[in-house]
């Protein structure tokens, strides 16, 4: 009876003991710091020579922003663009956006896709705040899953980090 007590007992220390040391791998961060990105020159903007009812969405909706490492926080740079695309959704009030959230590969997954709705849901605040209706914008996360640059290296990894916008 003693003896049974006594494997009863290690048993209940030993199993939760292994549950919690061993786990999935976690994938690796690169800990490297990340190079300043100078600021380009802003060039002046052209002047329309005559207003269209419906403009293209192919020059300004196609542009992505693009978000700093592991931070869903619009860059001075994204909020300009979203200035942009605000005024070209108030001229074509008809129209509705997809934002799409997008991270680079580093991270797990279920952290890239909670990093990628919030950077899709922070790009929906501030279009909305500039009066662009929310019944027109909805937001999806895809995390890692499509990125536009393969490679292991900082420069792809900014490129994967951005909102895509989808005009439906």
């Amino acid at each position: 009876m003693q003896k049974k007590k006594w494997i009863f007992l290690a048993l209940l220390l030993v199993i939760p003991g292994l549950m919690f040391s061993v786990s999935c791998q976690k994938k690796l961060v690169d800990a490297s710091p990340e190079p300043v990105a100078k600021e380009e020159p802003k060039a002046e903007p052209k002047k329309e020579e005559a207003p269209v009812a419906y403009k293209a969405p192919g020059v300004i909706m196609q542009e992505d922003i693009y978000f700093d490492f592991d931070k869903a926080i619009l860059t001075a740079a994204s909020q300009d663009n979203l200035l942009r695309k605000a005024e070209w959704l108030r001229e074509n009030s008809d129209v509705t956006v997809t934002i799409e959230g997008h991270c680079d590969s580093r991270g797990t997954n279920e952290y890239n896709l909670a990093l990628g709705d919030r950077r899709a849901e922070s790009a929906k605040a501030f279009l909305v705040d500039l009066g662009i209706g929310a019944s027109r914008i909805t937001t999806i996360s895809y995390g890692e899953e499509r990125p536009v640059c393969t490679q292991q290296n900082e420069e792809c990894w900014a490129k994967n980090r951005r909102d895509h916008f989808v005009v439906n």
